[in-house]
């Protein structure tokens, strides 16, 4: 076997050494300047916000928008408990609110921007034969609707109290409806997929979250006007937010033409901005 000669030994660690230089000179950096934004935004919003996000950063290349999705109390829970977003974006006043008053908020900066109502929706071939509100309360309907805590699950419930008001419907319908209850979740994303994968026949949620893409596979039941709840989204840059002048911007752009247009597509109700 021949052996190594010192000067052999001395080139290849040269060689070593001159690689690993190469390596560190070609190692990614981050783009000197780029601010990220950390927007917390209620789950219902998901998909419109990921399409604004990427609008927004085509636009604006030393931004990126990092995005937090989840329902509107586990968001305003993790503020309270020392989570430091950028931008709270709610589905409830409620919960932006409890956070305003907390004094996590930058109270100046938070406006409503959006409306959005309940409708209910059915798997496109529809095996329980769901055509209505009637149809809920109708033995063996599986349903599901959110938590008493999450928006929806609240606005759900609000719904079912104006029914129960009304003696076409009344606190018959109600116990019946809740009956027929088989899940109650903490956010809208994950009441869709139950009714893909044929676990429940019925589901209450926003109008807007049948999306472009579940619309060949999902029928939309709008909810008439005098039972339905209109929620409004309020939006607002946090108190200790350190990129408040990208926070501004961000949130002009959701408010803006190109924000709006795409809130429009997935079937939201922009509320233009000083109303």
């Amino acid at each position: 076997m021949k052996t190594s000669t010192p000067a052999t030994l001395v080139a290849v660690s040269l060689l070593i050494i001159a690689g690993l230089l190469v390596a560190g000179c070609t190692t990614t950096q981050p783009a000197p300047g780029e601010t990220t934004l950390t927007v917390f935004t209620a789950a219902s919003l998901t998909g419109a916000f990921t399409d604004i996000g990427k609008a927004y950063e085509a636009q604006n290349a030393n931004v990126k928008v990092d995005f937090v999705f989840d329902g509107s109390q586990t968001l305003r829970t993790q503020v309270e408990q020392g989570a430091n977003p950028d931008i709270f974006v709610s589905a409830s006043t409620k919960h932006m609110k409890a956070l305003q008053g907390g004094g996590f908020m930058d109270n100046g900066t938070v406006t409503p921007f959006l409306g959005n109502s309940l409708a209910l929706i059915v798997p496109v071939d529809n095996p329980a034969k769901i055509t209505g509100l009637a149809d809920l309360a109708k033995p063996g309907a599986k349903l599901v609707i959110g938590t008493k805590d999450v928006p929806f699950g609240d606005y759900t419930r609000q719904m079912l109290d104006k029914l129960a008001a009304d003696p076409a419907y009344g606190e018959t319908y109600k116990t019946a409806f809740m009956a027929n209850v088989i899940s109650e979740e903490t956010a809208v994303n994950s009441v869709v997929p139950k009714l893909m994968l044929g676990e429940a026949d019925a589901a209450i949620v926003y109008k807007s979250d049948v999306s472009k893409d579940d619309r060949d596979k999902l029928t939309r039941i709008d909810v008439p006007s005098e039972y339905n709840v209109v929620a409004t989204y309020p939006l607002g840059i946090l108190a200790e937010s350190a990129h408040k002048a990208e926070a501004e911007s961000f949130i002009a752009f959701v408010r803006g033409p190109d924000g709006s247009a795409i809130l429009t597509d997935y079937g939201f109700d922009p509320i233009p901005a000083g109303k």
